[in-house]
């Protein structure tokens, strides 16, 4: 950790010094246009020495086509202009000095691409963060050494982003995160998401979008806002592709290989890929516990628990576009992953009196296996009225969830002198069938005054079809049905439409949307006939002002309310076990929780970003321990808590400290603060708390590169559990091989082995320290070849209506 501390003092100070350290007097301005006089927003600007070429400063232009660039010390120069659809520009050479310290380009033009080449050439890199209005982006190709990690690998380095050992994800400090797959929901979350984004490879993945406040055009769901993980499609002219395999060593190995295909012409785009691989694990669990009476501790149990995983998984993927017109464009995308896993824990419990004596000692063994599969299909269209943008898309997915599990639970008892009790079977099979379909359609319409009206409409539906079934042998007595045994229907309609307004007057961007969402539900338990209605209709308004006070000046602020409906397994009442004394269990009466979102932020130079966020949360789903005194039980369910308040301040800079060097820096300081009741005991409960992540690439020259990159979180509370401060710090070098076509990296993760989870619940009668230790220190090498045509096309974007039943679906996973 003090290493981890030493980086952070290091490059912070390097920040500084450049910040400070090189103020010159000169200024160059310019303005870039296409070849229709037209002027192009966003174009890279590069400031170039003449001398030999070397980057001096990068900048954007405006939406005016407006560039500058300040604090130009003397020399000579030139400037280079990008921009995707058009040819590389250049300034003539220029001098700055003290005689012509202001300098005044002439207007630089750039050469649109010729439609008939079928392809635009992509001339300019993007950088590996951009911070745009409304979001943040993650370019997952502008750093080699992503090549080779896992969808949640790259997250954990992404600014804001927090993800814990089990894979859960969280945004600025805040629970809640919806994650999106090229604009569709995944229906799944907890262990299965992290499962889904551990089995995905960055070579598949285009760029990562972070959308604390998104707009009212997506579904209203996220507590903390939205992560848009958007996959390479099939858009260049002729054949192209990928291909990688890689393995990665820690305690324990795994592999993974894949292929990346794609084909097109003028009106057919074919595309698809495949990546499969081996997964291994374990998590050295340790739980203990106090067990009150009248606020006296009378007894304390210690777990130990190993639980070793390991598996093998399939993903592939399919699509086709049509151009029927130039104006009318179809597709058709297929999604199918294929999982197979074993889980075999092992716990040794300890339960002893108010002195410390043992009074008994349990063995548990479990052996557990599970297949799961994944099929989603979306149709799209797409109409474009006239050049000005005026569109209307439609989309219609399906997706189907086919889930099998079988379990066995043995727990030994024994007595004090290790003489042997008795013992118990748990035996059970868990099917569990979901099916979802939902349509959507938008319209877009750009006005002449400026005025630009955004709308559409939603619908879905979903069904979730769950059982178990329970058969217990006590003592080798025979095997008879467990009372837990169960059956959970439920299904789930939700309606929305939506309207966003936006426009620009002069420095001002403002735009203000409107989505309304109804929601019809029903659940059913079939062993017991009880069964439980809803319906609601609410309005999630989203409202937002951009102003550039300057080049230099950039100010947003926005607002936004949200929902978070309970995932369906947190609906689902059914019991499963780690051990004989430790559970989860479902709640089918958890409501939604809603949130209020304020963000304020500047920008400065368009490398410093300055946000202040307030947030509201009323019954916030928050996941709860609670205590079974009398059975030594302890068991973890979710229940709509009162209220959780957050405010904090995050910065984020890109730093060029040298021509070689880049440094992309985060911090955020926040404070969550829990105010509540837990069985009519008042709880109040929050931490202020520092996150900061840090990532450093190297240009080594001769196609060498290299990454040092780490992250650290102070003490936080994670709803009513509280964890202790954590990090990691990775590293990788990478070498570019055959003209830049193919690379090979190596990397090592959590180099000092500082991954690891502690934290506690202290509240009413709940005492629970609780330490975790992964397989999260591992040495992976990596292969990618890239081959075929390369002029890239612009992308299509696609956006199914499937946008958050995905993301609440728990399937399962490593």
């Amino acid at each position: 950790m003090r290493k981890l501390m030493t980086l952070l003092t290091i490059f912070f100070s390097s920040l500084t010094l450049v910040s400070f350290g090189q103020v010159k007097d000169g200024k160059v301005t310019g303005t870039v246009i296409d070849g229709s006089t037209k002027t192009i927003e966003s174009a890279t600007i590069t400031l170039l020495r003449a001398k030999d070429s070397s980057v001096a400063k990068m900048s954007v232009a405006d939406k005016t086509g407006k560039f500058s660039f300040d604090n130009v010390s003397e020399g000579s120069y030139m400037v280079s202009i990008s921009a995707i659809g058009h040819e590389k520009g250049f300034s003539e050479t220029f001098q700055v000095d003290a005689t012509n310290s202001s300098v005044i380009l002439k207007t630089i033009e750039l050469i649109p691409v010729a439609k008939s080449v079928g392809g635009v050439t992509v001339t300019s890199k993007r950088p590996l963060i951009e911070q745009k209005a409304g979001k943040t982006l993650i370019n997952v190709d502008a750093s080699p050494t992503n090549s080779g990690l896992t969808a949640l690998e790259l997250l954990e380095k992404a600014p804001g982003v927090s993800v814990d050992n089990d894979g859960n994800i969280s945004l600025k400090g805040k629970q809640g995160v919806l994650i999106l797959i090229d604009g569709k929901p995944t229906y799944m979350s907890g262990a299965d998401l992290a499962a889904l984004l551990k089995n995905m490879q960055s070579n598949s993945l285009e760029q990562i979008e972070i959308m604390t406040n998104p707009p009212a055009k997506y579904d209203a769901a996220g507590n903390s806002g939205i992560i848009n993980i958007k996959t390479k499609k099939g858009l260049v002219k002729g054949m192209n592709g990928t291909a990688n395999a890689g393995y990665t060593q820690g305690v324990y190995g795994r592999g993974n290989a894949g292929v990346n295909l794609n084909y097109r012409n003028n009106k057919l785009n074919v595309f698809g890929g495949y990546n499969g691989g081996t997964w291994e694990g374990f998590n050295n669990l340790t739980i203990d516990r106090k067990l009150y009476e009248d606020k006296v501790v009378v007894r304390t149990i210690d777990q130990l628990s190993r639980p070793h995983f390991k598996g093998i998984y399939h993903n592939i993927k399919a699509g086709i576009d049509y151009n029927f017109s130039k104006k009318d464009v179809g597709g058709v995308v297929i999604n199918g992953n294929f999982n197979t896993g074993d889980e075999n824990p092992f716990s040794r419990t300890n339960i002893r009196d108010n002195a410390g004596n043992i009074t008994s000692k349990l063995i548990s063994e479990g052996d557990n296996t599970r297949k799961s599969s994944n099929l989603s299909t979306n149709f799209n269209y797409k109409h474009t009225f006239d050049s000005t943008g005026r569109e209307i898309t439609a989309d219609m997915d399906y997706v189907y969830y086919n889930n099998k599990s079988n379990t066995q639970l043995t727990t030994m008892s024994y007595d004090p002198s290790d003489i042997k009790n008795g013992d118990a079977i748990l035996r059970g099979t868990i099917p569990s069938v979901i099916k979802i379909y939902s349509g959507k359609i938008d319209y877009v319409h750009p006005f002449k005054s400026g005025l630009r009206l955004e709308a559409g409409l939603k619908t879905s539906f979903v069904n979730t079809d769950n059982q178990v079934s329970y058969l217990r042998n006590n003592n080798g007595s025979g095997w008879v049905p467990d009372q837990r045994s169960n059956h959970f229907i439920y299904d789930e309609n939700i309606n929305a439409a939506y309207a966003i307004f936006s426009k620009t007057i002069k420095k001002f961007e403002v735009n203000a949307g409107l989505r309304m969402e109804n929601t019809i539900a029903k659940g059913h338990q079939v062993s017991n006939d009880s069964s439980f209605k809803r319906n609601y209709t609410n309005l999630f308004p989203n409202v937002g002002v951009s102003y550039a006070a300057s080049d230099k000046h950039q100010f947003n602020l926005s607002y936004s309310r949200r929902i978070s409906r309970p995932d369906y397994d947190d609906l689902n009442p059914f019991i499963f076990f780690l051990d004989s004394l430790t559970y989860g269990q479902g709640n089918p009466y958890l409501q939604p929780q809603f949130t209020n979102n304020f963000e304020f932020s500047h920008t400065f130079r368009k490398f410093l970003t300055t946000t202040l966020n307030y947030t509201v949360t009323n019954d916030i789903i928050t996941e709860l321990l609670k205590q079974n005194t009398e059975k030594n039980e302890t068991y973890q369910t979710r229940e709509n808590f009162s209220s959780m308040k957050q405010i904090g301040i995050a910065l984020m800079a890109n730093v060029p400290v040298r021509k070689w060097w880049n440094s992309n820096i985060y911090v955020n300081v926040f404070n969550n603060h829990y105010q509540g009741l837990y069985q009519t005991e008042p709880i109040d409960i929050q931490f202020t708390s520092l996150m900061a992540n840090m990532t450093n690439s190297f240009t080594l020259g001769k196609g060498w590169g290299a990454e040092v990159s780490g992250w650290y979180r102070t003490k936080s509370a994670e709803g009513l559990l509280v964890a202790n401060d954590m990090g990691a710090v990775h590293t990788a070098v990478t070498k570019q091989l055959f003209k830049k076509k193919a690379t090979l990296k190596l990397g090592l993760r959590d180099v000092f082995y500082t991954q690891k989870f502690s934290g506690y619940a202290k509240y009413s009668d709940v005492d629970v320290n609780i330490h975790s230790q992964r397989d999260s220190r591992q040495v992976n090498m990596s292969f990618t070849y890239r081959f075929g045509k390369n002029n890239i096309a612009p992308e299509r974007k696609r956006r199914s209506g499937a946008t958050d039943e995905q993301g609440r679906v728990k399937s399962g996973g490593n």
